[in-house]
């Protein structure tokens, strides 16, 4: 497989289905962000953290391959006319949620309750976190953005949001496991 094409030189890319959009279209924008979102993610889950939680991050990055792959199809080239799937593609399932929530509740069964938010940071991998969760939400706002004027699978837009949370949650486990400091934003009274 040859890395360079050459097809995409004057500011164009292909979509799956062979529609050529132009680089900064807000579905290349889009499923962009998912894969740097998934790039912060393998660095994640390259720190020294338990294997229970790098075995559910390489469940999350096959995940979104499969949005980058929802949000690369052109809607018309996705299906026929007479509305049977065109395109092979595979979808984000409800179990795929379900698996973020299931993990979220059962890290926060061991942390304390939250009563302020936190500021990002206290220990290199929980800034990792932080990061992707960021990079999440904008993917989220980007992919909702594209929704709008083209709608896509639902389910491919409630996993960029639950995943948001669950970095969220991962990043206060791993301060609490790696004993790191959790410092609280109280805003100054002014």
């Amino acid at each position: 497989m040859k890395i360079y094409t050459k097809t995409g030189d004057k500011g164009t890319t292909a979509l799956f289905g062979g529609t050529r959009v132009p680089k900064h279209h807000i579905r290349i924008d889009s499923y962009g962000t998912v894969d740097e979102l998934n790039s912060h993610i393998g660095l994640i889950r390259d720190q020294d953290i338990n294997q229970t939680y790098k075995d559910i991050i390489v469940i999350i990055q096959h995940k979104l391959f499969t949005v980058g792959a929802i949000l690369a199809t052109d809607p018309e080239k996705a299906m026929l006319k007479n509305g049977k799937e065109r395109l092979n593609i595979e979808k984000i399932s409800n179990a795929d949620i379900e698996l973020l929530e299931k993990e979220m509740d059962a890290m926060n069964e061991s942390l304390p309750e939250m009563t302020h938010f936190v500021l990002p940071g206290g220990h290199q991998t929980v800034s990792f976190c932080h990061i992707a969760r960021c990079v999440c939400r904008r993917a989220e706002r980007l992919a909702s953005a594209l929704n709008e004027l083209e709608p896509f699978e639902a389910n491919a837009l409630t996993y960029l949001n639950r995943l948001s949370d669950y970095l969220f949650v991962l990043a206060r486990k791993l301060t609490y496991t790696l004993q790191a400091n959790e410092i609280k934003w109280i805003p100054e009274k002014h």
